[in-house]
């Protein structure tokens, strides 16, 4: 990647969130990954399946989409323009309606007049590319939605974690640790792309959606009129990937909020701590420590300082109040 997209969200209070389960989103990256050489962190085993089960030449078809001198994906052959619309099916059997006509309108419009030269065949044969993009589409999410069934209870639980972090005020900490890829710095969301621009949200409200692709998925659209909108790895995808289906977590907001860890080192942090007996009392590698409590730092929820060999974590105002607020509020 050559660097990043900046959404400016303004204050985080004023942000009105949704959580979107919409598999439109998870076929996009699935796609990128697997024929479009953009690594979403796509399971070796996963990848293998779409590959056997698309038609031959299938990553040849799709190279305009993905070309790195321009990449971009026309609205017109996008499985999430209707955002809101998480039937599949109907939106994979409109994009084999799609008119030719429609479509060279839309390049026109996007690249002024001069497509480049990756677009020329689709120019060239609108119709053909339209069917063979339609049914590599329909092949890959026929081979990969088991799998999206299967990862329902992880979708349920990130629907309500989500719900509870927007109406207890914690939104912070949710958009500091939401994936690998994206960043929190202050009021600004920071995702990679290699054609970087800068957006405003402008009142308009942030969708969330979790994906079931790849542990490093990152898709985002930003020039939405009603809603901005990104994708990042559903929590707990690796479990699918071992066959493993962890308990939902019952009772405890501040777990369902942060994550288990997270929330076991906020709540022992009732007094300051090194770093090193943080890992000791939880029993854990001291690295893995240090990634959670960086979150918890990028979020205001603690500090770290320096003192002689040691590191000290100190739970900060906010982290207080948000122990306060999940441990008795929800109970």
């Amino acid at each position: 990647m050559s660097g990043y997209s900046q959404l400016h969200l303004g204050p985080l209070e004023t942000v009105a969130v949704s959580v979107l389960p919409q598999p439109g989103v998870t076929l996009m990256s699935l796609v990128a990954d697997v024929l479009g050489g953009r690594s979403q962190g796509v399971h070796p085993a996963w990848r293998r399946a779409v590959r056997a089960a698309v038609p031959t030449g299938a990553a040849g078809v799709l190279h305009p989409l993905f070309a790195p001198e321009y990449s971009m994906v026309p609205d017109c052959l996008t499985p999430t323009a209707p955002l809101w619309e998480t039937d599949l099916s109907a939106q994979l059997d409109r994009l084999q309606e799609v008119s030719p006509d429609a479509l060279l309108a839309e390049l026109e419009a996007d690249f002024r007049g001069t497509v480049p030269r990756q677009w020329q065949n689709v120019v060239d044969r609108p119709q053909a590319f339209i069917t063979a993009y339609a049914a590599i589409l329909r092949a890959v999410w026929d081979s990969y939605a088991p799998a999206w069934s299967l990862a329902g209870p992880l979708l349920a639980r990130e629907t309500e974690r989500i719900g509870v972090a927007a109406v207890s005020d914690a939104l912070e900490p949710v958009l500091a640790g939401i994936g690998p890829r994206v960043r929190l710095s202050g009021q600004t969301l920071r995702l990679p792309d290699p054609h970087p621009e800068t957006f405003e949200r402008a009142g308009r409200r942030v969708v969330l959606v979790p994906m079931v692709s790849g542990n490093g998925a990152s898709v985002f659209s930003f020039d939405r009129p009603d809603a901005v909108w990104f994708g990042y790895p559903v929590p707990g995808l690796s479990t699918l990937w071992a066959g493993q289906y962890p308990e939902p977590t019952v009772g405890d907001a501040l777990t369902l909020v942060l994550g288990t860890l997270r929330a076991r080192i906020l709540r022992g942090l009732s007094r300051p701590r090194t770093m090193g007996q943080l890992a000791a009392a939880l029993v854990c590698a001291p690295s893995t420590v240090t990634h959670h409590c960086g979150q918890l730092e990028a979020a205001g929820l603690v500090h770290r300082e320096r003192r002689g060999q040691h590191v000290q974590v100190t739970r900060t105002t906010r982290g207080d109040a948000l122990v306060d607020l999940l441990s008795t509020s929800w109970r």
